[in-house]
Order: structure tokens, then sequence, then C-alpha cells
């Protein structure tokens, strides 16, 4: 099998969950090239790296650079994105910066793989919370096709990143011991709370933050359904890793429960827990580090017409990010588009 010279910008919590599934999915990379903002070494997952500072030249000669979007490096795909593809590189992006660009494809490789077909060298993985939503529901989209979807999403911590992460467990150990809360990641406390802002005010959506926004915008893309009518809220809960979706939708045909658990069952990276009366549904305690997004709640919803319920969990920081973007790589190279 050919070897290809792997890039990686941003060593951050996305950034290390890349490193670990490029090891994990056996990639055939001869080369992992780390760059951050400084140059230093770096332990993941037991391996050591030397990282150096991103700069243009320190492209040269990589076949694919994923870019993470941690670590300070948010924007950096802006910096250096398409001077990667100037000096040969296929780029897989995992920031937001260009996954509303007409000249780059936003893929789930499960869902729309045929979009990398007209590459430019330059590929947009989407929003976890996107990710999440749509694989529980582009295969009943392929069946019924949807007309309107709503979704309320309850996002981990490790969305945010690090620094969330370590808050979130230092507010529990100060609530345990009674001791002060530090509030630094988030503009209030996130232990024992919700927060149904995920970003700031988004102009073109006046009341919607940009997670939100980004949730409307990315879906319709990617289904290839610029008119689709989507509304969602999105809110911060106090867990460490997985993103759950409560989505509500309503499809052209109709579509049963059963209907909906076979299709789902049947899709590539779906898994479907559906046992509301042996409590068993889908949730972030047991999907956190899992390679699937799991679906479960199925149900009709009687609000609309052809209306479905459901709820999707997935791993934001794998499935949501970093293998999503792996999975980019490794669906092009199937395709013979590296």
């Amino acid at each position: 099998m050919k070897q290809y010279k792997v890039g990686l910008v941003g060593i951050g919590a996305v950034g290390t969950e890349m490193v670990k599934v490029l090891r994990q999915r056996q990639f055939p990379a001869s080369e992992i090239r780390i760059l951050a903002t400084r140059e230093r070494d770096e332990e993941v997952a037991g391996e050591t790296f030397h990282v150096l500072e991103a700069k243009p030249e320190a492209f040269d000669g990589l076949d694919i650079v994923l870019f993470a979007g941690t670590e300070g490096s948010k924007g950096a795909s802006k910096l250096f994105g398409w001077e990667a593809v100037k000096r040969g590189c296929v780029v897989i992006d995992n920031g937001d910066d260009y996954r509303m660009d007409e000249r780059v494809p936003l893929v789930i490789p499960e869902i729309n793989p045929e979009a990398l077909d007209q590459h430019q060298g330059f590929i947009a993985n989407p929003n976890c919370s996107t990710i999440i939503t749509l694989m529980g529901i582009a295969p009943l989209h392929k069946k019924a096709h949807i007309e309107h979807m709503t979704a309320v999403t309850f996002q981990s911590v490790s969305g945010t990143g690090r620094s969330a992460i370590e808050e979130l467990e230092q507010q529990m150990r100060s609530y345990a011991t009674g001791s002060a809360m530090e509030v630094k990641a988030y503009p209030h406390q996130i232990a024992l709370n919700v927060l149904p802002q995920i970003g700031g005010e988004k102009k073109e959506m006046p009341g919607f933050t940009s997670e939100e926004a980004k949730l409307t915008f990315e879906s319709r893309k990617i289904l290839g359904c610029p008119g689709l009518r989507i509304a969602s809220t999105c809110v911060r809960v106090p867990v460490f890793y997985a993103h759950s979706v409560a989505v509500h939708a309503s499809f052209r045909q109709p579509l049963t429960p059963e209907e909906a658990r076979s299709i789902l069952a049947a899709s590539e990276g779906v898994a479907v827990i559906d046992e509301l009366s042996a409590g068993r549904y889908p949730m972030p305690l047991f999907t956190g580090g899992g390679d699937v997004v799991n679906v479960g709640r199925i149900r009709v919803d009687p609000s609309v017409e052809n209306g479905l319920a459901l709820w999707c969990c997935g791993d934001n920081i794998r499935k949501g990010a970093a293998q999503n973007a792996v999975q980019i790589a490794e669906t092009m190279i199937r395709r013979g588009l590296i």
C-alpha cells in the first residue's frame, strides 16, 4: 500500500485525538509531522513527537495536512491552508473558516463522499454537532426526503477544549469540598448548570448563536437541500465527552419508527439503541470514546405531518472531529483522489 506523509496542525484536544485515530486505524502514514505555534517535544499516547513551528516551508513534502482547529490554531487554516495546497498538500480542515466556501467540499464520508470528487485540494470537516445530527438524519432523508428539522443539542465541555475539561473537573471538586469555583472557560459556572449559548450571536440569524447557524447552513450544504427549514438551540452541559442531540424532523414521505430503526441499523457508522421499556437508549456516559453515532428514542412526532423524533449521541472529539477528518483522507485514497 502506498504510504503518505501526513501533517497535523495543532496538538490540543482534537489534534491529540487525530494522532490516536491515525494510529488506531493503521492509516498508511510514513510520517506524521506535527506543527503548532512553537517548537517543542510532545508525548501523545506514549509516542514522542518533535513539534515544529507552523510556517509555510514546514508543509513542504507533505501529502495530506489535517488542521485540528485547536490549541491556539483557530484560524491557522486561513494563514496556511491554501499555502499548503500550493505546496502540493491535500488539506482537511477541522475549523470553520472555509466550510461554506463554494470551492470547498464539506464532507461526512458516510453521507456525501461524492462531494470529494471535484475537490480543489481543500476539504472541510463539518462541525461536531452537525456530524452527530446528520449521521442520524441523512439515512432517513435518502429514503423519505427531509423537509423540516428542529434540534436541541446537549454539548460536552470537550468541544471547547482542554481548558474547559479541566475547569469542569475543578468545579466538581470545589463543589464536593465546598471551596470557591473558578469561572474562566465560560461566562458562567458549568458544573451543575446548563448554558443555552454556544458562540456569539450570528448577524445573519438574529437571536441565534454561531453554533446554531453552523447546524443550519452546514446541514443544508451536506444534504444538498439549500431550502431546508431548520431551527436549533445549542446548549453546553456539564459532561466531559460526547454530544447529544434531540431531533424532530418531518419528511415528504411517511416513515414508521420501525422502518427508521431498520434503515439506521443498516447504515454505516450508526448503532441503534432503542428499548425504552428496558431503559436502553444512547447516553454520553457510554458513547464517549466510541467510533459510531448511537441513535435511539425513535418515535412518531405527532405535531407535524410525517414527523419523527429521535435522539443522537456521538463522541464530539472522535466522530465529531478527529475521526471524521481521518475518514475523509481514507475515503479520498479509496476513490483515487490522492
